[in-house]
C-alpha cells in the first residue's frame, strides 16, 4: 500500500488518478495484518460516500501494476502532482527511490 503526499486535486484530475492508484476501501473496521499497528488504522469518508482506509492519518492506495504481495513498482513515481511512497509499519513514508 502507498501513502500519497497529498496535494489539492480539482474534480477533473481525481478520476484518472484513481484508475492508476485505486483507494483502499472498506465496508467495516479495517483489520490489521502482520506488521501493521492496529492503533494506526483508521478510516475517512470520501466525497463519493465510500469509506477509505487510513494509516497514521494518511489515506491508502493500491498501485495497479503491483500484482503480488511485496511488489512496490509504484515506489517514488511522480504522478498526478506528487511522489508516491510505500508506508512503513510506523506510518512514515519510506522515501527511498529504487
Amino acid at each position: 500500500m502507498r501513502r500519497y503526499s497529498w496535494l489539492d486535486f480539482n474534480s477533473s484530475s481525481w478520476r484518472p488518478c484513481a484508475a492508476i492508484w485505486p483507494p483502499v476501501l472498506t465496508d467495516g473496521a479495517p483489520q490489521a495484518g502482520t506488521g501493521v499497528q492496529a492503533s494506526l488504522l483508521g478510516t475517512t469518508t470520501r466525497t463519493d460516500g465510500k469509506v477509505e482506509v487510513t494509516y497514521a492519518g494518511h489515506p491508502l492506495y493500491y498501485f495497479i501494476k503491483d500484482k503480488a504481495p511485496g511488489d512496490v513498482t509504484g515506489q517514488a513515481i511522480n504522478g498526478f502532482g506528487a511522489l508516491w511512497w510505500v508506508v512503513s509499519p510506523s506510518g512514515a513514508a519510506i522515501e527511498v527511490k529504487p
